[in-house]
């Protein structure tokens, strides 16, 4: 199994370390550093930037948003980044969610498995430098009855085939990722769940493509904290968890609450949404289980943490992402090198 970190957002009160620790996570031989985009900081500056100050660690787009960008655009950054970074980009995708999309982006939140498909095959055919040219459901390329003609990509990627991810919450979009994609990115995973909550749909997309799981990299994202008080450091998570359980979305489109449901939380996943829908944002933090927080962080001892990774790699993750916690530029170091350290007691590295 392999190890991976997190940015986050650009702008999340971090920045004048964050480049910091992508570089020590370089020196400590991290395999990819993630940045992720809403509608803040966008993905691909963050990267230009940390592959431009890094030397061997990939970077990722978890995620560049689908409703940000044409097809077209997303494969002119993809090959632009992974030829100045030496071949090292990886393109993550997703879907966002109805508010981000609908209200930053003005781009219908409709069809999003059928959306997704296309532009994945419309990204990889422009990345093959053919001259483009796609007639689906939701884009023409060129458009019809105008001057527009099926045009190349100029850029030469590094690679003749960048490794292509997809966000991916829901049973039927897991299963289309395992189809489609080479890696998925996953949150708030539990190594107790799974496989009924992720593997088994992705193992029946790869089936149907007549694929099998070898190659394809379960990336899920988990935060990493390292201490000797599992409780208090389970409650720094606790605004996290609330907010993506009771605020991401609207009552009937959260995924992660649906999420929380699905792994035997269905009576506290409501609870916590109806009080930070309400504006009890303290509220719905308290309601949050510990064993909620626990079982999709790495809190605790470097032991404890070996343990868990032990867990996740026997569960089928390949890459295993952290977002190092802490206060400090120190702690956050130290938590990244907790990280490897906990890897190789497992026995993993």
């Amino acid at each position: 199994m392999r190890l991976g970190i997190n940015l986050g957002y650009w702008g999340a009160g971090m920045d004048g370390d964050n480049l910091a620790v992508a570089q020590e996570a370089d020196r400590l031989g991290y395999d990819v550093c993630w940045a992720a985009e809403a509608y803040g900081s966008d993905a691909p500056t963050v990267l230009a930037w940390v592959a431009a100050k890094t030397e061997r660690i990939d970077v990722g787009s978890a995620i560049m948003q689908i409703p940000a960008r044409q097809p077209a655009m997303t494969a002119m950054t993809a090959a632009t980044l992974d030829s100045l970074s030496g071949g090292r980009f990886r393109l993550g995708l997703g879907v966002s969610g109805p508010q981000v999309s609908e209200g930053w982006y003005g781009v219908k939140f409709d069809k999003p498995l059928a959306r997704t498909r296309e532009y994945v095959e419309i990204v990889r055919r422009a990345m093959t430098r053919e001259r483009l040219s796609y007639d689906g459901e939701h884009w023409t390329l060129p458009l019809p009855d105008g001057p527009g003609k099926p045009l190349k990509l100029t850029v030469h990627p590094q690679r003749e085939h960048i490794p292509l991810y997809i966000a991916a919450i829901g049973p039927k979009n897991l299963e289309q990722t395992g189809e489609i994609a080479d890696g998925a990115l996953l949150i708030f995973p539990s190594a107790d769940h799974l496989e009924e909550t992720a593997l088994r749909h992705i193992r029946a997309g790869r089936e149907k493509a007549g694929l099998t799981m070898d190659g394809f990299d379960v990336c899920p994202t988990v935060p990493l904290a390292l201490g000797d008080d599992v409780d208090a450091l389970a409650d720094v998570f606790r605004p996290y968890t609330a907010l993506y359980v009771g605020g991401m979305g609207s009552r009937k489109q959260n995924f992660y609450n649906q999420l929380a449901r699905r792994m035997g939380y269905e009576k506290e996943a409501a609870e916590i949404q109806d009080k930070y829908l309400a504006g009890d944002k303290t509220g719905a933090a308290a309601a949050v289980p510990h064993s909620l927080i626990d079982r999709t962080t790495l809190l605790g001892s470097v032991e404890r943490i070996a343990d868990r990774m032990a867990a996740y790699a026997a569960a089928g993750v390949t890459t295993l992402t952290v977002a190092p916690a802490g206060f400090t530029l120190d702690e956050r170091v130290a938590a990244l090198r907790a990280g490897v350290e906990a890897l190789e007691r497992s026995g993993l590295a």
